[in-house]
């Protein structure tokens, strides 16, 4: 091994040990890239995702139930301002449906991703969180729906959420600043994130791996504030451009990159969720097996109806599984099986959160770990 991969080497096995690195070690660390470590990353990174949750692979049923968004970010396909996207809006039964036949499947965790829409109000979200919760009292509840109040945060885990998905896209204010309108904040969005852990949620972060503009030192800050912010949920994918947005041009970030980053976090967070997403799938057909390879042992079918799928367009050419989810969940199960590890049926938990209760030694309000 020369002098450059034993350098690389001794940062892989600092980082295990340690769980950080300086700016400059996370910047060589990204740059460095050869087979020989990638296997090296990914086998320390699979040791410790066995530790913590052996060889089970959780599975999420994900409900993208409405895509009409009030803002206008950059890069996303279902932005307020463009009109080639064929909105809907899922009722309440429909989404109750959706989680019932879920139910009936195996799953005990239900994700409800949306837009930020105006027609869902505090009073319908806190309703429709309320009667999944009262229909589906042994399963969790994980929103994906944005940027919202403190106090609409608190009433929506009052209702009986448990996990809030919000990825902060970057950690690099100017880089956010690249990403989305005059009318977002970076502040807020960092804000947003504290709330929600404060309130106790479980709590998802994440961002995408080459975004545009993004930077070996824009990524070192996205881990260094992961560490520091400590979610539950690391949510990361590559970034994939739509045509109908003004990044639609832009190359792809890649699987490879993708897979790394999610070996890094793995030793960074050793306990942390981890999903293989969508977007994975989408560049890759056998995106979901190298994520697991890489540390991951989180995964989202899709759950929604067919037509709503093909509607969710957050980037182009969306991995979307044809027919039944009784089909594609077979499927999983056979791909995960091939590869060692195995579906399970649970909720899955942060071990933090024993039984989906929070820990009684998690102490709120004392540390704000998105300001220090």
């Amino acid at each position: 091994m020369n002098e450059t991969n034993l350098s690389l080497k001794y940062l892989i096995d600092q980082l295990h040990k340690e769980q950080t690195l300086t700016k400059e070690e996370w910047i060589t660390l990204i740059e460095g890239r050869t087979p020989e470590l990638s296997e090296y990353l990914f086998s320390m990174a699979r040791e410790e995702r066995h530790r913590y949750y052996g060889h089970d692979v959780y599975v999420r049923g994900l409900i993208e139930f409405t895509n009409y968004c009030k803002n206008d970010c950059l890069y996303c396909g279902i932005r307020k301002s463009n009109g080639n996207t064929h909105r809907y809006r899922l009722s309440e039964a429909d989404i109750l449906k959706c989680c019932k036949e879920g139910y009936e499947l195996g799953f005990r965790t239900f994700v409800l991703q949306g837009g930020e829409d105006g027609y869902w109000t505090d009073d319908r979200l806190v309703a429709l969180v309320a009667a999944i919760r009262r229909h589906f009292p042994d399963c969790a509840i994980t929103l994906s729906i944005g940027e919202r109040s403190r106090a609409s945060y608190q009433r929506l885990f009052d209702a009986g959420a448990d996990r809030y998905l919000l990825r902060h896209e970057t950690a690099t204010k100017a880089h956010y600043g690249r990403l989305h309108p005059p009318e977002l904040s970076f502040e807020r969005r960092m804000r947003c994130l504290a709330d929600l852990k404060a309130i106790g949620y479980q709590v998802g972060c994440g961002f995408m791996v080459g975004s545009p503009w993004q930077t070996p030192a824009d990524i070192a800050r996205d881990l260094a504030f992961i560490r520091r912010f400590e979610p539950e949920m690391v949510g990361i994918g590559p970034f994939i451009p739509h045509r109908d947005t003004p990044l639609g041009a832009f190359p792809a970030g890649t699987v490879e990159m993708t897979c790394k980053l999610l070996a890094i976090i793995r030793l960074l967070l050793p306990d942390a969720l981890l999903p293989a997403t969508t977007a994975l799938a989408t560049l890759d057909p056998r995106g979901c097996e190298k994520g697991m390879l890489a540390g991951a042992n989180v995964v989202m079918p899709n759950l929604s109806p067919p037509d709503a799928r093909e509607k969710y367009a957050l980037y182009e050419g969306k991995a979307s599984a044809a027919g039944e989810t009784a089909d594609a969940l077979s499927d999983l199960q056979k791909r995960m099986e091939n590869i060692g590890y195995r579906v399970t049926i649970a909720r899955g938990d942060h071990r933090s959160f024993p039984d989906g209760e929070a820990a009684l030694t998690r102490k709120k309000g004392e540390h704000d770990p998105c300001t220090t």
